[in-house]
């Protein structure tokens, strides 16, 4: 099967989308500039026009409603906030108007809006443009909130979000756009709330989304030369969330670890852990470990930011206290530099 990037899996799916139902447009600050929000949109605005690529004002709650009014009328629009935080801005018409419609007006009203959300760390950004809210979305009754960490999910979500008549919510982290991996090229849809075990074992769980499955799968690999086999559960979708796959992987190893790609509490892996203990406490053999950033807004030095976020040591330090061994001789480092991302990726911002 032929590669993609992570980002040209995300064009991909918005191109084909876009060529199949004449209803589908993009809005967003930056749709229509060079750089295509980290080539998500390239080329498309060239190829559709100005009456479906639509570039938007720094104005996030009024273009937010316009995205809103125009699903009521048979659109299904794609907007782009290159910052989560920007959509803070915009949090009244997510929250309380996308997400309400379908329900106030009994279905005869479905808000089939796609919004996408870039998040995490990186580059000294600091407090306010470095963080993963995705706690904030999946509280909300009546939004789906959705986080590919693959590029064949980042297509495959991004057509499933776009043909669902409800409010969809992709969480994507920045530093996930320059990877690699097998995509179709034929349209495929990834099923929203449903979870995948991207790596099988038998001594442990670890359940986790985004950018941080890819550090629970190099961590998952390094312990493996230690004969320790861990399970990595991509939760893919948090809103729905997959209750059966995740009880059924604790069932069968008795540990879990949660990792958050934001805070730990009240975060993704509260909820995780909140459900497997309320549906069978008797699954599980120790108390779960639950890993994130620190609980400190997010600094902009480097010093301060490579105390913050957790990686491959700290989860090999949770695996210690659920096995009861010992892993010192381990060969488990964190990144000189825990705020730029390996060499692999190049940009743009």
């Amino acid at each position: 099967m032929r590669s993609l990037k992570f980002n040209e899996a995300i064009l991909e799916a918005t191109d084909q989308m876009l060529a199949e139902d004449p209803s589908v447009i993009v809005m967003g600050l930056g749709v229509t500039d060079p750089a295509g929000i980290f080539g998500t949109v390239s080329g498309l605005h060239k190829k559709y026009g100005d009456g479906r690529i639509i570039e938007s004002p720094t104005a996030e709650s009024g273009v937010m409603g316009i995205a809103i009014g125009s699903t009521l009328v048979g659109m299904r629009p794609i907007i782009t906030h290159q910052r989560v935080e920007f959509a803070l801005l915009a949090i009244e018409q997510i929250t309380n108007q996308a997400a309400k419609w379908n329900y106030m007006t009994e279905g005869s009203k479905p808000v089939p809006l796609v919004i996408r959300l870039i998040i995490g760390r990186g580059w000294g950004q600091g407090p306010q443009h470095s963080q993963s809210l995705d706690p904030w979305f999946a509280h909300i009754p009546g939004l789906k909130v959705v986080a590919p960490a693959s590029p064949r999910d980042a297509k495959g979500l991004m057509i499933a979000a776009v043909r669902d008549n409800n409010p969809v919510i992709i969480m994507e982290h920045r530093w996930l756009h320059q990877t690699y991996g097998s995509v179709p090229e034929p349209p495929f849809e990834t099923e929203i709330g449903k979870a995948r075990v991207v790596r099988e074992g038998k001594d442990l769980t670890i359940v986790t989304y985004s950018y941080m499955v890819l550090e629970a799968l190099k961590t998952a690999n390094k312990l493996a030369e230690e004969n320790i086999e861990v399970e990595v559960i991509d939760l893919q979708s948090y809103r729905p969330l997959d209750h059966d796959t995740l009880l059924k992987s604790v069932r069968k190893t008795s540990r879990l670890i949660t990792l958050d790609n934001g805070w730990i509490k009240f975060g993704i892996g509260a909820e995780v852990v909140a459900e497997i203990v309320s549906r069978d406490l008797s699954a599980l053999k120790k108390a779960p470990v639950r890993l994130g950033i620190l609980d400190t807004p997010i600094p902009s030095t480097r010093a301060l930011a490579n105390l913050v976020y957790p990686g491959p040591v700290n989860i090999a330090e949770a695996v210690e206290t659920l096995l009861d061994i010992d892993l010192s001789e381990l060969k488990l480092t964190l990144p000189t530099v825990q705020d730029t991302p390996d060499h692999t990726f190049t940009g743009p911002f």
